[in-house]
């Protein structure tokens, strides 16, 4: 292996000790804010491992990703920006990915090492969008964007849960990020065993919503975090479990004498959601939370949304003893970074990020770059990409929000004083610089299909996750009859006769639903079958050509409520 010469406290030091690639563990939390962690002046939660980690790692102070959580995913496994690889929400069917990017553990999985996701994945659910589609050897994974959703398996509630592991429906005891820890350290030390570089991407689920943990995580914090209608104390709780379980990663990887030649990353996916509780302008409300002086959460286009801490610890390659680099960095340049370190193989023209390492490296010859973020459709989804709406242009100095409000964000880190008419020339450039960008990646907000009848999925499965709505995100309780309608855009792969089952439950629910009447609508085509009180739904069986189409599957119930079908199970019977 090639050694990296690094000049770090005075001494140089030398990657590749141990002759071989070193091994890459990436830690991502979901909904976690840059202030939700102790060392970065928390003064409620208490995360000592993040802390020891903090300490001896590279740390970026001013890494920026999306306002939520898709497209931070897509950004990071591809080194594009979101929107140009077609996943730039979290639902109405635009949460996965082109089938031509390729991912980061693509580009691992080609260059020999053992690829594992442990985790939540929120790229899509069905081939060819499924991790295991996208380069993952091994996936254990649940479905959605979160436990619980729509999409994910019916009766999940964080403990005791069902997940998908390759493919398979496999039932686990414990709480989910025990799980996924405990479930990744089994993959890395079997590959460690044999001498094989791994790859593991460890993507939790929390902190997001529903904020559940054990009470003795939760139970330290019922006192102090009373914000959200004391919420934040289950918010914190989840923190402090992953926090234990990161230090429990640390302490095998040292016990198994692969620590030094392991690159460990740990990064959240947005700004915080249960760390704060917000005024109307975007500040946090006195004693209600710590967003470590910026502006905005989850969601916002104010650095409180997208701003994120980014540790990076690899003994081997000289990057311990701690050290900040407040250079602005995104979610983009993670993968053209680990594509230099770990040398791996593959075409790399295509990125929209560059490689940190001579950051890492401490080099200066590093320039000023114009950073686009764009939060698609908004928050809620309450209009279809448009320019300008909910975007920042950012550089070293300046965040440019919207195209026409400008902020100093080295003299006005909480964003608090517009000087758009003190820098005309400022604002001129950076809408320049958007416009650019625009020209580039609108032309890949086009739907991504799902594809049916193809040998690696026998039966795709659509929730309300899939519908291609124009705008508002899909209903969520599926309790209630629907009361809005869209198409599912789908590829068939395999020119056949289909069997087509509408249900308002998941099957492995088994409930009834009320009378009415199911639809499906294929261009002029259209199928209808009565749906007797107490059924579970109705199947149809369709033939269909090899070929895009958009699928109306549809319930008119007796009651008067029309609107889609929960679930659309489509499975190929000849062919």
């Amino acid at each position: 292996m090639r050694c990296i010469q690094i000049l770090l406290a005075g001494s140089l030091l030398t990657s590749g000790v141990s002759g071989r690639q070193p091994n890459v563990v990436f830690i991502l939390t979901d909904d976690q804010g840059y202030g939700d962690m102790s060392c970065h002046g928390n003064p409620i939660l208490r995360t000592p491992e993040l802390d020891r980690l903090h300490a001896e790692s590279i740390r970026f102070t001013d890494m920026h990703v999306n306002p939520f959580c898709t497209p931070t995913r897509a950004a990071l496994m591809t080194g594009r920006y979101a929107t140009r690889t077609g996943a730039y929400r979290t639902s109405a069917g635009r949460d996965r990915m082109h089938p031509d990017e390729k991912t980061m553990a693509n580009f691992f999985g080609d260059s020999g090492y053992a690829t594992g996701i442990f985790g939540k994945w929120h790229l899509g659910d069905n081939y060819p969008h499924r991790p295991q589609d996208r380069g993952f050897q091994e996936a254990l994974w649940h479905r959605c964007g979160g436990i619980g959703q729509s999409g994910d398996h019916w009766g999940n509630d964080y403990f005791d849960d069902t997940y998908e592991r390759n493919g398979r429906l496999e039932k686990f005891e414990g709480y989910c990020t025990d799980i996924w820890f405990r479930e990744a350290l089994d993959f890395m030390r079997a590959r460690a065993s044999e001498k094989k570089p791994f790859f593991v991407y460890l993507a939790t689920n929390a902190p997001h919503s529903p904020f559940r943990v054990p009470a003795s995580y939760e139970d330290p914090y019922r006192k102090s975090a009373v914000w959200r209608k004391g919420k934040s104390a289950g918010f914190y709780g989840m923190i402090a479990n992953i926090d234990e379980n990161v230090g429990k990663l640390r302490r095998k990887l040292e016990e198994w004498g692969v620590s030094d030649d392991t690159i460990l990353i740990f990064m959240t996916d947005n700004g915080t959601s249960g760390g704060v509780e917000m005024e109307t302008d975007g500040l946090v409300a006195e004693g209600k939370g710590f967003n470590a002086g910026m502006r905005g959460r989850k969601a916002s286009v104010y650095d409180g949304g997208h701003r994120v801490p980014f540790f990076v610890y690899w003994p081997a390659g000289g990057w311990r003893g701690g050290r900040d680099v407040d250079t602005l960095v995104a979610a983009y340049d993670v993968l053209p970074t680990l594509v230099e370190l770990c040398e791996l193989g593959g075409p790399t023209s295509g990125f929209d990020g560059r490689s940190l390492v001579p950051l890492l490296e401490a080099k200066s010859d590093w320039p000023d770059r114009e950073l686009v973020l764009q939060y698609q459709g908004g928050n809620g989804f309450t209009y279809l990409p448009e320019k300008w709406t909910d975007s920042v242009v950012m550089t070293e100095r300046w965040r440019l929000l919207e195209g026409r409000r400008l902020f100093d964000i080295r003299k006005d880190p909480s964003q608090s004083h517009d000087v758009a008419a003190q820098h005309p020339g400022t604002v001129r450039q950076l809408r320049g610089r958007y416009e650019e960008w625009w020209r580039e990646v609108s032309p890949r907000m086009r739907p991504v299909r799902t594809h049916v009848g193809h040998p690696d999925q026998t039966r795709a499965v659509f929730t309300p996750q899939d519908w291609y709505t124009s705008v508002g995100n899909p209903q969520t309780k599926i309790r209630e009859p629907a009361t809005i309608s869209a198409p599912l855009m789908v590829q068939v792969d395999r020119a056949g006769l289909y069997r087509v089952t509408l249900s308002q439950y998941p099957l492995e629910a088994r409930r009834a639903m009320a009378p009415g009447k199911a639809e499906i609508k294929i261009g002029e085509r259209l199928e209808q079958k009565r749906i007797e009180k107490g059924g579970a739904g109705t199947s149809f069986e369709l033939h269909l050509m090899r070929g895009e189409m958009e699928i109306e599957a549809l319930f008119k119930m007796d009651s008067g409520e029309e609107g889609s079908a929960y679930y659309v199970y489509m499975e190929l019977l000849e062919g």
